[in-house]
C-alpha cells in the first residue's frame, strides 16, 4: 500500500453538507451532461458490486459506508440497493441496524466516527438524531465539544474533527430540511475554521491556529475542499474572502494538461474528488472559469478519465490498472455534483419511505439529547445529555435537570429554576430573566419561544436554550 493510499484509508476510517447538484452545465464545460450521466450510471453499478452478501457496506474498521453519500448524490436511494434483489437486506436497513448496536463504533470511539456516520446515515435516508431509541448521532457529536476551546470538536490538534463537525451538524438537516443546530454554535465553529486557514489560502488536517509555522506550511488539496464545504454549509457565501482565497489556492494547483489538482502526494482521484466536492458545496462550478485550464481541461474531466467503463470503478492513481473502492466513492460523489452528503432520493422500492427514524422515546431505555445553552454574553455551552425517559416523550425541565449531573462534557447546566413542577424557566446557570430578556428555547432549529419546564421534548430533538430579548 502506497503512502498516499495509507493516508487516505486512515482518514476514511476515522473522519467523515448539503450537496450542490450540477443539474445543467454551461456550454463552456468540457464534460457534457451525457458524459456525466454515463459516469454516474456506471459508477453506481460499480458501487453496488461492493455490497456484501448480508447487505452491508459498513463494518468494524475500514469500510465502504461513504458509498451512501455517493449513491445519494448520484440519485440512488440506499434502500434500493440490495444483494441479489433481497429487499430484506437492503443497504439502509442493514446500516441502521449496525448504528443502533451498543458495540458500534468501538470501545474507543473518536468524534469522526460519529461525524462520518451522521453524513452517511443522512444520505441513506436515516434521521441521524433518531437512529433508534438509544442512538442519537447528533448528541454523540455534541459530547466531543471542547469547553476550553470553544468551537472545536475532539482534540483541537486533530482539526479534521472540527471540519467534519461542521459538515455533519449543518449538512445533515432535519427530515423537513431545517438546519437543526443554533446559529451561535454555527458561528463558533466558523470562527475556528477561519482561524486555521493557511497563508496560501488552504487548510490541512492538523491545527494551525496560533502557530505561525503551521499557518505558513503548504496546504492539502483534500482538506481544503472539506474546509471550504464546511464553511459554505455553515452559511458562509462563496463570495466570502476566505472562500475566494481557497478557490485561488485550488486554481494554483491545477494541472493544465489534465485538469487534475496536484496534491501534496501527487495527482490522485481522492484528492480531486474532495476538492470538487468542496467546490460543489459552495455552488462553484468546477467546469468553468477558474477551473477550465488553458488546454481545455477541468477537474471533472480528470475524474471521468480515471473511471473504467463500462465497469464504472475509478482508479486511485493515473497509473493504476484496477479500480479502488474509496477512489470510486470519492470520484462518483464529485462527478455527480455532491458535497460530503446529500438529501436521500425518493426510493423506487414499493412502499419504502424516503426517511426512517425512531418516532418516540422508549420508557426505561436510556437515550441522549443534544443541548446548547447560550447565556447571551458569548458563553456557549454544548453537551450531550443522558436520561432515561418514563414515557414516550419527556420535558425540557427533565432534560435540564438531567444535564446537571449527566451531561458530556460536564457543566453544561449547573442549576435551573424552578427546580421542579411546571411553569416558566426563570433562571438557568445562575442567570435570571430580566425584563424582556428571558430564557427561550428552540427545538430542531425552530423559532425561539419562552422556555417552560413542561415544554414537550421528543426523541432525537436538538435543543437550544438562549437568554435574550
Amino acid at each position: 500500500m502506497s503512502r498516499t493510499v495509507a493516508r487516505r484509508c486512515a482518514l476514511t476510517a476515522t473522519a467523515a453538507l448539503g450537496a450542490f447538484a450540477l443539474t445543467t452545465l454551461p456550454a463552456a464545460a468540457t464534460a457534457t451532461p451525457a458524459q456525466i450521466a454515463t459516469s454516474k450510471t456506471n459508477g453506481v453499478a460499480y458501487l453496488k458490486s461492493l455490497q456484501a452478501a448480508d447487505g452491508s457496506y459498513a463494518g468494524s474498521g475500514l469500510s465502504n459506508e461513504w458509498a451512501f453519500s455517493a449513491f445519494a448524490a448520484a440519485g440512488t436511494a440506499a434502500v434500493d440497493v440490495t444483494p441479489g434483489g433481497d429487499t430484506t437486506k437492503n443497504a439502509r436497513t442493514v446500516y441502521r441496524t449496525l448504528l443502533s448496536t451498543s458495540a458500534w463504533p468501538s470501545t474507543s470511539p473518536v468524534v469522526t466516527d460519529y461525524e462520518r456516520a451522521t453524513l452517511n446515515a443522512y444520505a441513506a435516508g436515516i434521521d441521524p438524531a433518531r437512529v433508534s431509541a438509544s442512538r442519537n448521532l447528533v448528541a454523540d457529536i455534541y459530547s466531543y465539544w471542547q469547553t476550553a476551546e470553544t468551537g472545536y470538536f475532539g482534540p483541537s490538534a486533530n482539526f479534521n474533527g472540527t471540519v467534519f463537525a461542521a459538515l455533519a451538524l449543518n449538512g445533515a438537516k432535519t427530515t423537513a430540511g431545517q438546519i437543526r443546530v443554533p446559529q451561535a454554535l454555527r458561528d463558533a465553529i466558523v470562527t475556528r475554521l477561519r482561524a486555521n486557514q493557511h497563508n496560501d489560502g488552504g487548510w490541512n488536517y492538523s491545527k494551525a491556529e496560533g502557530n505561525a509555522t503551521q499557518l505558513a506550511a503548504a496546504s492539502d488539496i483534500d482538506m481544503t475542499g472539506a474546509a471550504m464545504a464546511a464553511l459554505c454549509v455553515s452559511g458562509v457565501p462563496s463570495t466570502d474572502t476566505d472562500i475566494v482565497q481557497a478557490k485561488a489556492f485550488l486554481k494554483s494547483k491545477l494541472v493544465a494538461a489534465s485538469g487534475a489538482f496536484n496534491a501534496l502526494f501527487g495527482v490522485n482521484t481522492d484528492s480531486n474528488g474532495w476538492a470538487v466536492s468542496g467546490l460543489n458545496a459552495c455552488g462553484i462550478n468546477p467546469q468553468t472559469g477558474d477551473f477550465l485550464t488553458a488546454q481545455g481541461k477541468t477537474p471533472v474531466d480528470f475524474l471521468i478519465a480515471q473511471q473504467f467503463n463500462p465497469g464504472g470503478g475509478f482508479k486511485y492513481l493515473p497509473s493504476d490498472t484496477s479500480p479502488s473502492a474509496y477512489a470510486s466513492i470519492d470520484g462518483l460523489r464529485a462527478v455527480a455534483g455532491g458535497g460530503f452528503t446529500a438529501t436521500p432520493p425518493t426510493p423506487v422500492t414499493s412502499g419504502a419511505p424516503q426517511w426512517v427514524g425512531q418516532t418516540t422515546l422508549t420508557s426505561g431505555t436510556a437515550t441522549k439529547l443534544a443541548l446548547t445553552v447560550d447565556d447571551g454574553a458569548g458563553n456557549l455551552q454544548v453537551c450531550s445529555v443522558t436520561l432515561t425517559p418514563t414515557g414516550t416523550t419527556t420535558t425540557l425541565g427533565a432534560v435540564l435537570d438531567a444535564a446537571t449531573g449527566a451531561a458530556t462534557p460536564a457543566g453544561c447546566v449547573t442549576g435551573v429554576a424552578p427546580s421542579s413542577g411546571t411553569g416558566t424557566i426563570t433562571a438557568l446557570n445562575g442567570k435570571a430573566n430580566s425584563g424582556t430578556s428571558t430564557w427561550k428555547v428552540s427545538v430542531d432549529g425552530g423559532a425561539f419561544a419562552g422556555a417552560t419546564r413542561q415544554q414537550v421534548i421528543n426523541v432525537g430533538d436538538t435543543i437550544a436554550v438562549r437568554w435574550g430579548a
